[in-house]
């Protein structure tokens, strides 16, 4: 196959167009110069074997298997040995689009299991076959809401992921008639607020997206947010974490049209931040306008049982200009990983992992919260595996410190946002010991 590589010429219409002279500025935009090589020395005539010695000695010196206390997104959970024994076997680890049933049998079957257990999960009606990751997941439902309800305005909780906002914000920046509105949260208690809801809700929004537990971690109270928005006749869209709901009322149980998120945190490792997959459900009546594909079950001429692709819009292929979403296949192997990983656990074994991954995060915040100089960022501590501490201490003498005891420390927000300065957001799962918590408070006891 000829490869034509792009010209210089090219090269610098693609760097003007996004307003950078040369590559080096362009990667200086999300990598710091002080963490960039300035060169590899790398000798002519290596060998194999001496090239890979080279890069790992590279590779090596960077900080790994660090004691995690940050989340945002992404979480350090344990993932079982028996995720990487299924999914590693060659027929999922090779499988391609399943177009032809009749040579794509397992896949299809994996796939309807993994829908099957998104919507009990969920207690929705219907779930695609997974999205690319939580972000285009949320920015995929509020196009399906747009499109459903006909109406143009969209309300989005302050507190939803700031990254989820970002893609949300990329997807329907050119749609001029899509109009987004934020409602701010309750600086005291981290939660939207009653008034706050109904100050923005209208009878022409087409929905109203919630985080919960929110990007702090506390838990809002959906079941009252659902019934305001019902009220004006909009779609509620549900962003869960699929772990807590384990615990937590399903979305389906507090009347949610659409539940999304982040599937990672079953069978899917860290991995800086990817790959993972997002998962979408929907109430029966929504669907039809899903993006992606439907798997379904259905007997042959024989009367046996099968699975097809019961659903896929060709238009995402052929009509791209014209397609309700470019969404043209899923992440089925990382969808696949959570499917194993959630039938490993079963019903008691997600409600268990679940109370340990709160319990753990309640210990860690009851000793954190004593500590001099620490002290909650909000009144209310209904939440789940994380949790807002601001502090009087040098956050960057802090993470400085927690590094060099091999901690990977909780995620300072004023990166995020200005207005949570001397913030710090720390999670908590079941892979941290008691004794990891305990060395965590220890150092941070001796933070200046």
């Amino acid at each position: 196959m000829n490869y034509i590589p792009i010209t210089k010429k090219d090269k610098e219409k693609m760097l003007n167009k996004i307003g950078v002279k040369d590559t080096d500025e362009l990667l200086a935009l999300q990598i710091p110069q002080n963490l960039r090589a300035k060169q590899l020395n790398i000798a002519d005539g290596l060998s194999e074997q001496e090239l890979l010695n080279l890069f790992n000695n590279y590779a090596n010196k960077n900080k790994a298997n660090l004691i995690c206390f940050r989340g945002a997104g992404i979480y350090d959970h344990f993932i079982p040995s028996v995720v990487d024994e299924i999914t590693g076997r060659s027929e999922f680890w090779t499988a391609y689009t399943p177009y032809q049933a009749e040579a794509s049998q397992g896949t299809l079957q994996a796939i309807f299991e993994y829908q099957s257990m998104i919507c009990e999960l969920t207690g929705l009606d219907t779930s695609n076959a997974s999205l690319y990751d939580g972000a285009t997941a949320v920015a995929e439902a509020v196009l399906l809401a747009v499109r459903v309800s006909r109406k143009n305005k969209v309300i989005i909780s302050s507190a939803l992921n700031p990254q989820y906002i970002k893609v949300v914000k990329t997807y329907t920046d050119k749609l001029s008639n899509i109009e987004l509105i934020t409602v701010d949260i309750d600086e005291k208690n981290g939660k939207i607020s009653q008034e706050n809801l109904i100050s923005k809700i209208a009878d022409d929004i087409a929905a109203v997206v919630v985080q919960s537990p929110n990007f702090f971690g506390i838990i809002e109270d959906m079941s009252l947010l659902s019934e305001i928005t019902k009220q004006k006749n909009a779609l509620f869209i549900s962003v869960v974490n699929l772990v807590s709901l384990g615990l937590l009322q399903a979305p389906g149980q507090y009347n949610a049209d659409i539940a999304v998120g982040e599937g990672q945190v079953f069978g899917n490792a860290m991995a800086m931040g990817g790959a993972t997959f997002g998962f979408m459900a929907v109430k029966k009546a929504l669907e039809w306008k899903m993006p992606g594909r439907i798997v379904g079950k259905t007997t042959d001429k024989n009367g046996k049982e099968g699975f097809v692709l019961t659903l896929q819009s060709r238009e995402q292929h052929i009509r791209r200009e014209k397609a309700t979403s470019n969404i043209c296949t899923n992440s089925a192997l990382n969808s696949f990983a959570a499917c194993v990983h959630i039938a490993y656990l079963g019903k008691t074994g997600i409600e268990n992992l679940s109370k340990i991954n709160i319990s753990k995060a309640r210990y860690a915040f009851n000793l954190i919260s004593k500590l001099n100089g620490f002290s909650p960022a909000f009144d209310n501590n209904l939440f789940f595996n994380e949790f807002v501490i601001k502090t009087t201490k040098d956050v960057n003498k802090i993470d400085k410190l927690l590094l060099e005891n091999n901690i990977l420390g909780p995620l300072n927000l004023e990166q995020i946002n200005s207005k949570y300065k001397n913030c710090l957001m720390f999670a908590v799962t079941e892979k941290r010991t008691k004794k990891e918590i305990d060395k965590l408070v220890e150092i941070l006891k001796q933070a200046e």
